[in-house]
């Protein structure tokens, strides 16, 4: 259900800490059941109208310096930034939200935009390091959002996705889910067409297709199961990610009808990234594996000791090595084509915070209060101590590495 703006950008406020505690420990418990079960929808493809349009034009390793507007980079969802790493890296500035954020940041020129636990979105102005604006929501914010053409998108666990004005903060349109909102939206252009698509996934066990004007559906696909993570395109002509079904879905991006289901052993809670027509994930086990989008089986599967993978998966094509953070307090680098490990890289904590790729080196946070910098042979190149837990992505605009803490601090390294 679509509505009309209700909400309006609000001013900075106080948040004291026990509201914070209290956040976190509820914070904590819908986790430990993001794949509980639900009783089963019907298994259907829900369209709109009937599309004849070509595939959307989305280059997915496109990624500019200068600005992060969507999650992990780009569509495919790859963790990808063509860029050296810094090399004596320090903290240029940060700035206090007053709750910690889970997710990414997204980035567009001077505008810094990110949900916090609370439900408040932030916009930040890069240059004068003051907040521009705050929009609250009446639940946390898990995922990142996305910028495209002066409008923000974001998901909230109040069971609303809302497009907002990037300038204002104000509601351009909402629409209303019976679940929760714990994944990033994805912009795209619209096939064909002048206009864009949102992609997003709902707890609702709703993949969405919306109209980016207006917020109009343009396809829906009801799954059996609870939905966690980010859809990601697949060579410009599906969109792929996991549920808490076990099934890797794939969609043909046109229309939204089925193309595909790829079993594995267990829950899909974060999201996938691709590569061409080949899509890694990790399963709520400790798995991380690879299939084709359309493949009748997974091509490999790497199975880590006793820790499930903790963060989502990032991809260096040009070195063929997959990454990934798990419990055990390593990053994990497997080979693409083999699903052999390559090396690992031990931390002081677990690594939830799903890593970056330079194309010189790949940096991620830990549990530890560290960012680390590690070569794509493995090597630790440097790492910085914020003080804080790591668990949201970093990410790179502005020639500036940018992430959050468990705190609540937003950190600029230059």
């Amino acid at each position: 259900m679509i509505t009309q703006p209700s909400k309006t950008a609000i001013s900075l406020h106080d948040r004291d800490g026990h509201a914070t505690f209290c956040a976190l420990i509820l914070l904590a418990a819908s986790l430990l059941v993001s794949c509980e079960k639900q009783e089963p929808s019907v298994h259907q493809n829900d369209k709109k109208e009937e599309h004849t349009t070509s595939a959307a034009r989305v280059n997915p390793t496109d990624q500019a310096k200068t600005n992060w507007l969507i999650t992990r980079g780009g569509p495919s969802l790859q963790g990808r930034v063509h860029a050296s790493v810094p090399k004596s890296p320090s903290i240029d500035w940060t700035y206090d939200m007053d709750a910690p954020a889970m997710a990414e940041a997204a980035v567009s020129d001077n505008h810094l935009v990110v949900g916090d636990i609370m439900g408040i979105v932030h916009c930040i102005d890069l240059t004068t390091k003051e907040a521009l604006w705050t929009h609250e929501t009446a639940d946390t914010i898990q995922a990142s959002p996305a910028i495209s053409q002066d409008r923000v998108f974001v998901g909230s666990g109040d069971n609303t996705f809302l497009a907002l004005m990037l300038r204002t903060g104000d509601e351009l349109w909402s629409v209303q889910g019976t679940e929760k909102f714990p994944s990033a939206p994805v912009v795209i252009p619209e096939p064909d067409g002048d206009g864009e698509w949102v992609l997003v996934n709902g707890y609702d066990g709703i993949a969405r297709c919306l109209n980016a004007n207006d917020g109009s559906r343009v396809w829906n696909y009801h799954l059996e199961d609870y939905i966690n993570g980010t859809p990601a395109i697949v060579n410009n002509s599906f969109v792929a990610f996991g549920g808490c079904d076990k099934i890797i879905h794939i969609l043909n991006l046109k229309d939204g009808t089925l193309a595909n289901e790829i079993p594995t052993d267990s829950e899909i809670i974060s999201s996938v990234a691709t590569s061409g027509d080949t899509i890694f994930c990790s399963t709520y086990t400790n798995q991380l594996v690879a299939t084709k989008a359309e493949s009748e089986s997974l091509t490999w599967i790497y199975e880590a000791d006793d820790f499930p993978f903790s963060s989502s998966p990032a991809i260096a094509e040009h070195h063929e090595q997959v990454y990934i953070g798990s419990k055990d307090k390593r990053l994990h680098a497997v080979d693409t084509t083999t699903g052999i490990p390559k090396w690992k890289f031990r931390t002081g904590g677990p690594v939830e915070s799903s890593p970056l790729v330079f194309d010189d080196a790949i940096v991620f946070g830990s549990n530890d209060g560290r960012l680390y910098a590690v070569s794509h042979e493995g090597a630790e190149l440097w790492k910085l101590d914020l003080g804080e837990k790591l668990t949201a992505p970093p990410v790179y605009a502005q020639e500036r590495i940018i992430i959050t803490g468990a705190k609540g601090t937003v950190f600029v390294i230059q």
